[in-house]
């Protein structure tokens, strides 16, 4: 049984795919006594409370995570938290960076500092691919937020609150795909952009993203950063998924993209273990000074270890990404 079971949980961003998805799981499974969802967009938030027909257990704010005092309110009796909200477009970001770091940075600090003055117990912060040996703002400021939830235990030392992160690739079915402009395209007879036919990326479904935070809460001491061992593909593979006879035009990486994606860099290697039998890598922390312990059981990845879309041991060819797309998840 997870010691989510039963508590009162807060999801920022929780509008979102992932949001959803892990509202709908709780719901199912976890019996929250309180799930809140904190959110900017209040037409979102209408939606999201049909979706769910008005369930009691839910609780809705209006507020921004730049906003740390409106953080503060609604993590009042909150045991734990999920923290989603973020900037997430690359390109968006190239071209609006102080608006990214005034979200994925400040606000980060502002979710710590919230959740110990609240004294809630837990909080896991989702984090991405594009945060480790970042090229592009919003990497680079992700990269910034993991850290900032990392060494937040050094805060909370003689606190109870907690934090851990969990970084993954791109997500099935998530808000902003690239998969139904794809058979928009294709339906119009016109050829699939593919930002470089040589592209590689990690590939994670909603329910197994939901699952990682739910197994993250009950795992983590605090400091951990959980990545999941999962399939990479190639772009072109998934374009033919979609659209099995795509015509593909090559226009190019765009700003701050990357040709293979990386959750594991050569220096966060040296961190690394496996744990529960490879489900998944945890880069355990450098300078740990809240009582953190070596996980029991944890298996040392191989020496010069580097967990990258391109030299992944899991793929996913035409066909798995076919059932993948067809199963809806």
């Amino acid at each position: 049984m997870s010691i989510l079971q039963g508590s009162s949980i807060l999801i920022t961003g929780g509008t979102g795919s992932f949001g959803k998805a892990f509202i709908r799981y709780a719901l199912d499974n976890l019996n929250p006594r309180r799930l809140v969802i904190i959110s900017r967009d209040e037409l979102k938030q209408f939606e999201c409370r049909q979706m769910f027909n008005d369930d009691p257990r839910l609780r809705w704010f209006i507020g921004d995570i730049r906003d740390r005092e409106r953080l503060t309110r609604a993590m009042h009796d909150v045991d734990y938290v999920v923290h989603a909200a973020a900037l997430k477009q690359v390109d968006t970001g190239e071209y609006n960076p102080f608006e990214f770091i005034k979200t994925n940075v400040l606000g980060s600090q502002n979710v710590v500092e919230a959740a110990i003055d609240s004294g809630v117990k837990k909080v896991v912060a989702l984090s991405t691919d594009k945060a480790s040996s970042p090229i592009n703002l919003y990497g680079a400021t992700k990269l910034t937020a993991d850290k900032i939830f990392i060494l937040g235990n050094n805060y909370a030392a003689s606190y109870p609150t907690r934090f851990a992160v969990v970084r993954y690739g791109n997500v099935t079915g998530s808000r902003g795909s690239i998969i139904p402009k794809w058979k928009a395209m294709a339906e119009r007879g016109e050829k699939l952009p593919i930002t470089d036919l040589r592209c590689t990326r990690f590939l994670i479904t909603l329910p197994q993203a939901v699952q990682m935070v739910v197994d993250t809460f009950d795992l983590m001491q605090g400091g951990e950063l959980l990545v999941p061992h999962i399939p990479s593909h190639k772009v072109v593979d998934l374009a033919h998924a979609v659209v099995p006879d795509a015509e593909f035009v090559d226009i190019g990486l765009r700003p701050g993209e990357k040709l293979h994606e990386e959750m594991i860099s050569p220096e966060e290697g040296r961190r690394a273990v496996i744990i529960q039998g490879g489900k998944y890598y945890v880069i355990e922390p450098e300078t740990p000074q809240w009582g953190y312990k070596p996980i029991a059981d944890a298996v040392p990845v191989p020496e010069g270890f580097h967990c990258a879309s391109d030299k992944n041991d899991i793929w996913w060819g035409v066909e798995d990404l076919r059932k993948v797309l067809e199963s809806g998840i």
